[in-house]
C-alpha cells in the first residue's frame, strides 16, 4: 500500500464539465457559422485585439517576418522538424499496405489514404510554442496530407516570428495569424475566405479543446487534450536534483498541470522536495510551476517498483519518466501512458522540445485507451474488395442469400441471389426474370 508524503490540493485529472465554458463556446461557434469572417474579425478583436486587414499572411509577408529572425533560430528549427520527419517518415513506413487472396479468386486489400486536408492549431497564449508546428504540420506532411490550414493567435498584440517561421518550414500552405474559438470554428465550418478542413489537430486552452469537442464529427480531431502531465518513477538510484528539476520542468506549462512522483524510496522523495523548495524561487516561471506543485504536486512512497508501475498505470498519465535502475523494465511493466521517457539520459522536455517523438499526447487518463499524435492519425485504413472469378462469387452468393435471410433483410439476399444466378446457374427463387440478369 502506497503512503502518501504529499497530496495534491485539488484534482486536475477529470474533465471540469464547465458549463459556462461549454455554452460560451456554442454560441461562438454559431457566430462564425452564421456569420462568417465578419464574425472571425470581430471574435479576434475582442478577445486578441487583433484586427489586421487579412488574418492570412502572404508569401511576402512570411518572408519579412522570418527575415526578423536570428540565423540560429531558423537552423534549429530545421534541425528539430527533421527529427521529427525523419520519426514520423519512419512510422509511415511501418504501416503496410496489404492484398490478400481469401479464397481463390478473392481478393481483400487495405490502403493507407491521406486525409486531404488538416487545420494545425499552434497555441501561444503564455508561450510561443513552435514545437507545436513541428508536431502537427511536419507529421501531417510525412502522412501525405495536400493542404495543411496553420492557425495561431497573436502573442500581446505582436505576430509571433518563430512561430510563423516554424509554421512556414514546416510545410503549412496557410498561415493565419488567429487563435481561439474563432481558429478553431473557422478552419472547421468555413468562412467566405477559409475552406473548411477535414481534421483538426492540436493543443490548446480549455475553450480550443472545448470547441474541438462540440465540433467532432463535423471534421476530426486527433485527441481532446488537457492540461500537461508528468509522472516520475523513481527508485534509490535517481538523483533527485534531476528529479526535482524535471518535475518543474512540466509544472510551468499551466497552474493546473499536475507533477506526480512515485519512488521506493523515502531519501529520493525527501531531498526532492527540498531541491524542488530551493529552485522555485529563482525560476522564472516559478510562479506557474510553484502553484502547480503546490496545488496538483503529489509524492507518493512505494513498497517497490511492481507497485510503483502499477500506481503509474491507475494515473495512466501523459508523460511518464523513469529514473531507475533499469529503466527499459517499464516497457514490459507499465501499460498505460502517453509516452515514456527511460533513464537520465532522457527527459520529458527533449519529447517536448527537440528528440522527434510526437508531444501532443493523451491526458486525463484517456492513455488508458489511446496514443497520442502520430503519422498514422493523418491516415485512413480504408478496405477494398474483388471478386475475379465468377464460382467465387457464385459461391458467396449463395452464401450471402441465407446469411442475410436470417437478419430478415431480403434486399441483402437478393443481391447475392443474382450473381449465384448469373455465374452458376442457380435459380433465382423470387422471380422469373433471370434472362434479365443475364442480358
Amino acid at each position: 500500500m502506497p503512503r502518501t508524503l504529499k497530496a495534491a490540493v485539488t484534482s486536475s485529472t477529470a474533465p471540469s464539465g464547465n458549463d459556462t465554458v461549454g455554452q460560451a463556446v456554442r454560441e461562438l461557434i454559431a457566430e462564425v457559422r452564421s456569420r462568417g469572417d465578419e464574425a472571425v474579425r470581430e471574435l479576434s478583436a475582442r478577445f486578441d485585439g487583433w484586427e489586421p486587414e487579412s488574418f492570412r499572411l502572404s508569401d511576402e509577408r512570411l518572408a519579412e517576418i522570418i527575415g526578423t529572425l536570428d540565423p540560429q533560430v531558423i537552423e534549429d528549427i530545421k534541425t528539430v522538424q527533421a527529427n521529427v520527419r525523419r520519426f514520423a517518415e519512419a512510422q509511415r513506413e511501418s504501416m503496410a499496405e496489404i492484398e490478400v487472396e481469401t479464397a481463390p479468386g478473392v481478393f481483400l486489400g487495405h490502403r493507407h489514404v491521406p486525409i486531404q486536408s488538416v487545420g494545425a492549431y499552434i497555441p501561444g497564449g503564455r508561450y510561443p510554442l513552435t514545437a507545436s508546428a513541428h508536431m502537427t504540420i511536419v507529421t501531417a506532411k510525412a502522412a501525405g496530407v495536400p493542404r495543411v490550414v496553420a492557425c495561431t493567435p497573436p502573442i500581446r498584440g505582436e505576430i509571433p516570428a518563430a512561430t510563423v517561421a516554424a509554421m512556414y518550414l514546416a510545410g503549412a500552405d496557410e498561415i493565419y495569424i488567429l487563435g481561439g474559438v474563432q481558429a478553431i470554428a473557422a478552419m472547421s465550418v468555413g468562412t467566405e475566405t477559409v475552406t473548411p478542413v477535414d481534421m483538426l489537430a492540436g493543443p490548446g486552452n480549455a475553450y480550443v479543446a472545448e470547441a474541438k469537442r462540440q465540433l467532432f464529427g463535423e471534421v476530426g480531431i486527433d485527441l481532446f487534450a488537457g492540461p500537461t502531465e508528468i509522472l516520475i518513477v523513481a527508485d534509490d538510484a535517481a538523483d533527485p536534483f534531476v528529479v526535482a528539476v524535471d518535475l518543474l520542468s512540466q509544472a510551468e506549462h499551466g497552474p493546473d498541470s499536475p507533477a506526480v512522483l512515485v519512488t521506493t524510496s523515502e531519501r529520493v522523495a525527501d531531498e526532492v522536495q527540498r531541491h524542488i523548495a530551493d529552485i522555485l524561487p529563482g525560476l522564472q516561471t516559478g510562479d506557474i510551476a510553484g502553484q502547480a506543485w503546490r496545488d496538483h504536486g503529489q509524492i507518493l512512497l512505494a513498497d517497490d517498483l511492481e507497485e510503483a508501475y502499477r500506481i503509474a498505470d491507475e494515473f495512466a498519465f501523459e508523460h511518464v519518466q523513469v529514473l531507475t535502475g533499469n529503466p527499459r523494465e517499464a516497457l514490459d511493466k507499465m501499460h498505460a501512458y502517453g509516452a515514456l521517457f527511460l533513464g537520465e539520459g532522457t527527459c520529458v522536455s527533449y519529447g517536448d522540445k527537440v528528440i522527434g517523438t510526437n508531444h501532443v499526447l493523451p491526458t486525463r487518463g484517456a492513455a488508458r485507451y489511446t496514443g497520442g499524435l502520430w503519422v498514422g492519425m493523418y491516415l485512413r485504413t480504408a478496405t477494398y474488395q474483388e471478386v475475379r472469378d465468377p464460382k467465387a462469387s457464385a459461391d458467396l452468393g449463395v452464401l450471402c442469400g441465407r446469411a442475410a435471410r436470417v437478419e430478415l433483410f431480403e434486399g441483402h439476399a437478393r443481391s447475392g441471389d443474382v450473381r449465384a444466378a448469373k455465374y452458376a446457374g442457380v435459380t433465382l427463387p423470387w422471380t422469373d426474370h433471370f434472362e434479365t440478369v443475364r442480358a
